[in-house]
């Protein structure tokens, strides 16, 4: 079951989140090997998807630590809108994939906060 991570995204800026993968004892998942997905949409069910990232692009795996680095860059949260004036926050997650195994690790909400400064 995925985890829920909730955060908030200033429009204009960079946004950088570090993913921890580990097992019940608390000990890192290998992720050696494995690639990485990430979407944000209006909603679950929209089909266009404002941002990708994958690994390589916007995803960084470190496979020995488990570790899963993202990061949306300025221009790409240049095309969110404002969450107050749109009425409803975005929704995103983050599976992860080895072969033909896909795992959702992480789901939630985002909320653009507008910039003032352009």
């Amino acid at each position: 079951m995925a985890v829920t991570y909730n955060s908030t995204i200033d429009i204009g800026s960079n946004w950088a989140v570090t993913f921890e993968y580990k097992d019940t004892d608390g000990a890192p998942i290998n992720l050696t090997g494995y690639t990485a997905a990430m979407q944000v949409r209006t909603t679950p069910e929209a089909s266009t998807a404002l941002i990708s990232l994958a690994t390589g692009s916007g995803i960084t795996i470190t496979g020995a630590t488990g570790t899963i680095a993202v990061q949306i860059t300025a221009a790409q949260s240049n095309s969110l809108t404002a969450s107050t004036q749109a009425g409803t926050p975005y929704v995103y997650d983050l599976e992860i994939t080895s072969g033909s195994v896909v795992t959702r690790l992480v789901q939630g909400i985002l909320t653009a906060s507008a910039n003032v400064t352009r």
